[in-house]
């Protein structure tokens, strides 16, 4: 299929709701089991990531539907959605960074992502180098024994550096270093992070996914080899997004397409 057709078609599985086109909202919490097998079950699925709700915190047919046209889209494993933009930047590096590790950030990032490093992630006892986005394969120079995490944001927030991502992913990973990216500017549509070496893709989906500037999202999406790591982090933190939200970034999602050839 054309993008086009896949951004309108991608995660809907009428199917499962009656034949409703588009996944109804589920407003949910706890979810009852009639039997200790089934609650059994129903986590399972969830450990698994097979379809199912086991508690509203860990997705429900809602989000999971955002989760696979997004994950389908940028060309991941899965996805993960958060409240906000920030917290998707966020919730992205704390899933792969430690105390005591070292950050590589490219300087033309999210001016708030940037906060984030300075301020929290310095308190925790991680540092950051921010470098040059158009450095492509000399970062190397930059790499230390305790980097763990390589940044990146292509084009650059509000400069529009676009960054060499292959080279610069080459590099870090023969240092066994994860690569992740904001891929907001681009998005899946304009730019294909994993076809590009990337580990993990960002976005602030409140800004073209949503679409509309009624509600905050964002999402994460990564490889199989980082998706453990990923989603454990992001439900250790309790993040989570209401489903009106998601809603309203999956009804935005559907003319994606249209609206950024017309930006």
């Amino acid at each position: 299929m054309r993008e086009e057709t896949t951004t309108v078609h991608s995660g809907l599985h009428p199917e499962r709701h009656q034949g409703a086109v588009n996944p109804p909202v589920f407003h949910a919490s706890t979810i009852l089991s009639q039997t200790v097998e089934e609650m059994r079950r129903r986590r399972k699925d969830w450990l698994l990531d097979h379809p199912g709700t086991y508690y509203g915190r860990f997705g429900t047919p809602t989000t999971k539907a955002l989760e696979e046209a997004i994950a389908t889209l940028e060309g991941g494993h899965r996805s993960v959605v958060y409240p906000s933009g920030l917290a998707a930047c966020a919730g992205a590096l704390l899933a792969f960074l430690s105390a005591g590790d070292h950050l590589l950030m490219s300087d033309a990032v999210y001016g708030p992502t940037r906060n984030f490093a300075k301020g929290f992630l310095r308190r925790f006892g991680v540092s950051t180098t921010f470098f040059d986005p158009l450095a492509g394969s000399s970062i190397e120079a930059l790499i230390k024994s305790e980097t763990r995490v390589v940044y990146l944001e292509s084009p650059g927030s509000l400069t529009f550096e676009v960054s060499d991502v292959p080279a610069i992913a080459e590099c870090a990973h023969r240092r066994g270093i994860t690569v992740i990216a904001d891929n907001t500017w681009a998005t899946p549509l304009y730019f294909k992070p994993f076809a590009h070496g990337l580990d993990v893709s960002v976005q602030a989906a409140t800004k073209y996914i949503v679409g509309h500037s009624d509600a905050m999202l964002g999402v994460v999406t990564c490889t199989k080899d980082a998706w453990l790591k990923l989603k454990t982090s992001t439900y250790e933190l309790g993040q989570t997004s209401g489903p009106d939200d998601v809603y309203l970034g999956q009804r935005g999602l559907r003319t994606l397409a249209v609206r950024l050839k017309q930006h």
